[in-house]
């Protein structure tokens, strides 16, 4: 059986090739050939061979299904830590990027995710990109005000008026 374009399967997807795994596990019970078994579930003999081998070595829980594969590594526990901030773990800055996070889930957990995997686990669990407002404490607003109204238009160039005469690039009379 084929997977859809999109990857792997549903969950009732996996829940009936598990269905059929079972089955095919009562089978080798009977001693059933690889070729009547595929044939019967309409499967490919290298299935059957994969699952019988797998039956041997560790019995029924050996053809379970073992979930979706893109589950989260990381449970919620994890994800509740408290968070110190990025200067409590040796950044020069207080800004959190998807590579700090990546490099800090693996020295605490010791799980690798890629960094386009470890924004998709934020945002699934609720952080967002956020960028901060840097604005100086000193800043004084209504002085700010004053200069844009009073010296910034005598301080900026004023614009070049185009004559009518100078925007042609031929010659008069050279047409």
């Amino acid at each position: 059986m084929r997977y859809a374009q999109g990857g792997g399967l549903t969950d009732a997807g996996r829940a009936t090739r598990e269905r059929i795994r079972l089955e095919a596990v009562e089978r080798f019970g009977h001693r059933e050939k690889n070729r009547e078994i595929a044939a019967a579930l309409r499967v490919s003999e290298r299935s059957v061979e994969r699952w019988r081998r797998a039956w041997r070595e560790r019995g029924d829980v050996g053809v379970l299904s073992k979930g979706s594969p893109g589950r989260p590594r990381l449970g919620p526990e994890q994800m509740d830590r408290p968070e110190r901030g990025p200067l409590a773990h040796g950044w020069a800055d207080r800004r959190w990027t998807p590579a700090r996070v990546k490099t800090l889930i693996g020295r605490l957990f010791h799980v690798s995710y890629t960094v386009e995997g470890t924004w998709r686990l934020l945002k699934r669990h609720g952080w967002s990109w956020q960028q901060p407002a840097r604005r100086a404490i000193e800043c004084d607003e209504e002085a700010v005000e004053l200069w844009k109204k009073e010296v910034w238009p005598r301080v900026r160039a004023p614009r070049r008026r185009a004559a009518a005469e100078s925007s042609s690039r031929t010659r008069p009379g050279s047409r």
